[in-house]
């Protein structure tokens, strides 16, 4: 079993993610690493191959650069692709996330507005 959860640990996050996906599935073997990873993302197999390469990219940066500064800064990207700071602040306000970090977030979306 150590061998196991240390293959699993240099994986990170992604080893939680996994695992949990491959017990979600109640499946062994093969079967349930196929399973897991179509349900992980849209697409099937495939699609949970690249949530699982984006959720590699999002804990590596939340590692980083910490959770609040990541997610403001997608938020501000989100803007500079064309989205409105009001359809952003919409879906925002319905996320399970802190008030504080809302707050956070709306602060730095109306201060792009001011701009």
């Amino acid at each position: 079993m150590d061998k196991i959860i240390s293959s699993l640990a240099g994986l990170g996050v992604l080893g939680l993610i996994l695992t949990a996906a491959i017990a979600a599935t109640g499946l062994a073997g093969a079967a349930s690493i196929t399973a897991a990873l179509a349900l992980l993302g849209p697409g099937g197999m495939v699609g949970g191959v690249l949530t699982l390469g984006v959720a590699a990219l999002a804990a590596k940066g939340i590692a980083e650069f910490g959770f609040d500064a990541i997610f403001t800064g997608v938020a501000k990207e989100l803007v500079n692709r064309g989205e409105s700071i009001d359809s952003i602040i919409d879906k925002v306000d319905g996320m399970i996330i802190s008030k504080e970090l809302k707050l956070k977030v709306k602060d730095e979306l109306e201060k792009l507005r001011a701009v």
